[in-house]
């Protein structure tokens, strides 16, 4: 070979700096698993010992606590998952628990401005006259609406339940059919109301899962009236009551919901915390006191936030990855969700997370923003912890003739 001169004075710089293989250190034990491990020199007399590096940290996730109660569950609010349940699908009676329907009901009427919180609401003789824990209504007085769902909210006022639903729908009995197409359109599949109070009856029942949904529902489409369910206490006609829920004075991140109780239902609660930015919703159904379905739902939050974390992985409308798009007149479009996804984990498994997205077809033009294009899954271990649809978070039109019939010989040749 004929070198220049510079190149064989590199040549020979190159040989001189490089060791000899015998020199060279072997850091990677997968390339020689045979070879046996330097013993380490042993220590001096009286030396200190060598830190050695933390180890990596196991997630143990504990079964969850075992409640006397007919049924429970726990459920993050913002991913949805269930991270403990006991008959979560019995069909069982929510006493007063049935008033956050009432409130979301009336709610969702005022978010629609069909009725104000300024309304004077006249009470008629049958809200005047309800049994149970009552806000003490006259009946022929004027309350305005804001009032009567803090007593609802509250007070749990049977009278104020009524009251409500009267204004809002006429009559109790119209006001029930409303509160089941909310129900329906909510996806409480196995729940049924008959009034406005959860007084006893055999056609008014639920699930614990459904009354998750409720709940969950409650903080996310209506705010402002959710903050009345941590206030502590109300005052009418001159007469304070203290809120039912004896979380909000246990746990200072606790800030609703509601309360229930009869003889046939037993005690319930329907509680939620949130913690670092993360909601959970623990409902108990079926206790034998005040003090149990407090502390019952107190394990269940406790055990959530204690084991398990919720990270938001993508945002609405972020580009997570380009498609390729056939006969359109730009050749790729960026592709997304149309809604925050979160996944609940056992503590310290974010980084193990992988996502994947599955297409059922090649993308054709015209492609419309927001078409559904494929599927994003997220697993853990190889476990599906969260499937969504993926969306062409643009449009994309359709190219003119020569784009088209030159894109057409390439897919001919495609898989």
């Amino acid at each position: 070979m004929n070198l220049s001169v510079p190149a064989t004075l590199l040549l020979a710089l190159f040989l001189a700096l490089t060791p000899p293989a015998s020199a060279v250190e072997n850091t990677s034990t997968a390339a020689n698993p045979a070879a046996p491990p330097a013993a380490a020199p042993p220590l001096p007399p009286g030396a200190p010992p060598v830190a050695l590096p933390p180890a990596a940290p196991v997630t143990i996730v504990p079964a969850p606590p075992a409640l006397a109660a007919k049924a429970w569950i726990l459920v993050d609010f913002d991913s949805g998952a269930v991270l403990a349940e006991g008959n979560a699908d019995a069909r069982v009676e929510p006493a007063s628990i049935t008033k956050i329907m009432t409130i979301y009901s009336v709610s969702q009427l005022l978010k629609a401005g069909r009725i104000k919180l300024t309304d004077s609401v006249p009470i008629s003789a049958k809200a005047r006259g309800m049994t149970g824990s009552r806000m003490f209504v006259e009946q022929g007085a004027n309350v305005t609406l804001e009032e009567l769902m803090k007593g609802d909210i509250i007070q749990s006022g049977n009278d104020a339940s009524v009251a409500l639903a009267e204004y809002a729908a006429g009559s109790e009995e119209v006001f029930a059919s409303l509160m089941n197409q909310n129900a329906a359109r909510l996806g409480m599949t196995a729940t049924h109301f008959v009034n406005s109070t959860g007084l006893p009856d055999p056609g008014h029942y639920t699930t614990a899962r459904d009354l998750a949904r409720l709940a969950a529902a409650l903080i996310r489409d209506h705010p402002d009236v959710y903050r009345w369910f941590s206030i502590r206490e109300f005052t009418h006609h001159g007469i304070t009551q203290p809120n039912r829920n004896k979380l909000l004075w246990r746990d200072s991140t606790v800030d609703g919901i509601k309360t229930g109780y009869h003889e046939a239902a037993g005690y319930c609660l329907a509680a939620s915390a949130l913690r670092d930015n993360m909601r959970l919703i623990a409902i108990v159904l079926g206790t034998d006191s005040e003090n149990s379905r407090a502390d019952a739902a107190a394990a269940l939050l406790n055990y959530g936030f204690q084991f398990y974390e919720t990270r938001r992985i993508f945002a609405a409308g972020q580009a997570i990855k380009s498609a390729r798009v056939w006969k359109g007149d730009v050749e790729e479009v960026p592709l997304g969700l149309q809604q925050d996804l979160y996944v609940t984990v056992p503590r310290g498994q974010i980084p193990q997370l992988q996502s994947a997205m599955q297409f059922s077809a090649k993308l054709i033009a015209p492609v419309a923003g927001g078409q559904d294009v494929g599927r994003l899954s997220v697993t853990l271990d190889g476990k599906v912890v969260a499937q969504r649809p993926v969306v062409a978070l643009k449009a994309v039109s359709a190219a003119g003739l020569w784009g088209r019939t030159v894109d057409g010989v390439k897919l001919m040749f495609e898989d």
